[in-house]
């Protein structure tokens, strides 16, 4: 599996049984930083989650819509329950997106690659949500459930059955 070594800072952050119950439970994912731009990682990391049968809220003060959804200037704007809070911003901007991930109720906090701010994940922890910080969620996924599982990649085990999630 992909392990961060025990000593990393971060280690607590990128436990494969939160991943996998995140990846399995979301439903709706509130994409903060979702650019409008198909070059961009944001953009293909949401047009491959809606692909794959998840809600996608733009967050993006700038825009009116992306990937044919409307977009929200805050999480406090959005009017329904969002599932994951996935940040694709600067580490500076991720304790204030934390605590409105909070306040709207939201079930996890994903971080994205190089987005690392343990008082960003520190404050979604004590707010009650699950964190992952310096992984992918479109990564994660095709390793868990898309096609990288397929050929066993990554995953320790080649099989034609995918793992049912621990508890």
């Amino acid at each position: 599996m992909n392990t961060p070594p025990a000593d990393s800072p971060w280690a607590e952050y990128q436990d494969e049984r939160v991943i996998q119950s995140i990846i399995h439970r979301a439903r709706t994912i509130a994409i903060v930083g979702l650019s409008p731009s198909p070059l961009r990682p944001s953009y293909f990391v949401g047009y491959y989650l809606a692909r794959h049968g998840y809600r996608i809220v733009p967050v993006n003060p700038k825009e009116d819509e992306i990937l044919g959804e409307t977009c929200y200037p805050s999480l406090r704007a959005i009017p329904f329950p969002v599932d994951v809070v996935e940040v694709f911003r600067t580490p500076p901007a991720v304790p204030e997106i934390a605590q409105e991930a909070v306040e709207i109720g939201a079930k996890a906090l994903w971080l994205q690659f190089d987005v690392i701010s343990p008082e960003g994940a520190a404050i979604a922890s004590r707010g009650g949500l699950q964190v992952v910080m310096d992984r992918c969620l479109k990564v994660e996924h095709a390793r868990h459930l898309g096609r990288m599982n397929w050929f066993g990649l990554n995953t320790g085990v080649i099989s034609s059955r995918r793992t049912a999630l621990e508890s």
